[in-house]
């Protein structure tokens, strides 16, 4: 299980649909959950939406044809995008313009957990953000997340809050931005 035995392998979105069965036994085995549980059909219908917006990009980890992560996102649209909203504290009014091409969502990154803290997901990050022409991205954890470290280390900057929708995980997401091109 070196990183070195991990191929990448970027897909767009009609790709995506396709391997949606893999991407939902990965995430539940990164949460060791059971892959039919609630979390995981939360996962799906989050995925399926996302695979159809635009600037959605995917790129699969795999060891010996095994998925062993993943990471995808989508880039926010001009405008309105309602990722924003309610941010605290609240920022200046030109951070929070879309144009449509100036920010992409790290939606998910995911690795089973067999590959966890091999390198996996940093590799699964650069490869994605390192594709990317937009001049920033941005990630929402819950609040306790024990990926917010890590995140950190990579670059990653804490902005503030958002509260969170009716039905979601958490009442508040914690909110990061990182500045692209990613530096390697």
């Amino acid at each position: 299980m070196a990183i070195n035995d991990v191929s990448l392998t970027h897909h767009a979105s009609d790709e995506a649909a396709a391997l949606l069965d893999e991407l939902c036994d990965a995430y539940a085995d990164a949460y060791g959950v059971e892959p039919g549980e609630e979390k995981t059909a939360a996962f799906r219908r989050r995925a399926e939406k996302q695979f159809t917006r635009p600037g959605f990009a995917l790129v699969t980890a795999r060891d010996g044809g095994w998925l062993v992560g993943f990471v995808f996102g989508y880039t926010l649209p001009a405008g309105d995008t309602h990722w924003w909203d309610g941010v605290q504290p609240e920022p200046m009014a030109e951070f929070l313009e879309e144009t449509g091409s100036r920010t992409w969502v790290l939606s998910e990154i995911e690795v089973r957990r067999a590959w966890q803290a091999k390198g996996v997901g940093r590799a699964l990050h650069e490869a994605a953000l390192g594709a990317r022409s937009e001049e920033r991205a941005t990630l929402a954890t819950g609040p306790d997340a024990a990926a917010q470290p890590v995140y950190e280390s990579w670059g990653w900057r804490r902005v503030g809050w958002i509260p969170g929708d009716e039905g979601d995980y958490y009442s508040a997401y914690d909110l990061f931005v990182l500045e692209l091109p990613v530096s390697r």
